[in-house]
């Protein structure tokens, strides 16, 4: 029975993922996520406790997913340069896979919800720049980095690159994908801190 519910949980959140993806982005209410799935709003209500709860559901999948492979990134690569290239690729990649995710990313899934959603948002995204910032830290004492360069702002300067093609996604009904020229942007964006060409 505890299978079941987690296999009802998840299928919940699945739900709720796909229903964002629609360029529309219209507000999905619990009686709209409860027809689409079939079953009454008093049966959504057994799995999570508020329309609240299952976007938290929904920030847990996407945290867990993204950290579990930046502390693997971490662990495996030792120049910093590329730990960054390799994050801001992921944070791309991700959303590029994920359209209805990339919406509660930008907060964009949120509006009208509990206040408490966004706050997760912004931790995440802070966690995120920290690591970003561990990245290029190790990347200056490699000599990677010019002499001064500020990890903090070259952190900053990458994860505000990531919101902007995450914007630019959703508000072009997601035509506009992530990973488009991402080749070519990645020597540009960090060309002013690199001690030597990418």
């Amino acid at each position: 029975m505890a299978a079941r519910a987690g296999e009802r949980k998840l299928q919940i959140l699945q739900t709720i993922a796909e229903m964002l993806q629609d360029p529309k982005g219209e507000k999905i209410t619990t009686a709209l996520l409860a027809k689409k799935l079939d079953v009454s709003e008093a049966a959504l209500y057994r799995h999570f406790a508020s329309k609240a709860q299952m976007y938290e559901g929904l920030i847990e999948f996407i945290e867990t997913g993204l950290f579990s492979v930046i502390n693997k990134i971490g662990a495996e690569e030792p120049s910093g340069v590329r730990q960054a290239e390799l994050m801001v690729a992921l944070l791309l990649g991700f959303a590029q896979k994920n359209r209805g995710l990339t919406r509660v990313l930008i907060g964009d899934a949120l509006v009208h919800e509990d206040d408490r959603l966004q706050a997760r948002i912004n931790q995440l995204l802070d966690r995120v720049e920290a690591s970003l910032k561990q990245a290029l830290r190790i990347a200056a004492t490699s000599q990677e980095l010019l002499q001064g360069e500020d990890a903090a702002a070259a952190a900053n300067l990458c994860l505000s690159f990531v919101l902007g093609r995450w914007q630019s996604f959703v508000r072009s009904g997601f035509a506009r994908e992530p990973m488009a020229q991402w080749s070519q942007q990645w020597p540009m964006l960090l060309a002013g801190c690199l001690s030597r060409p990418v």
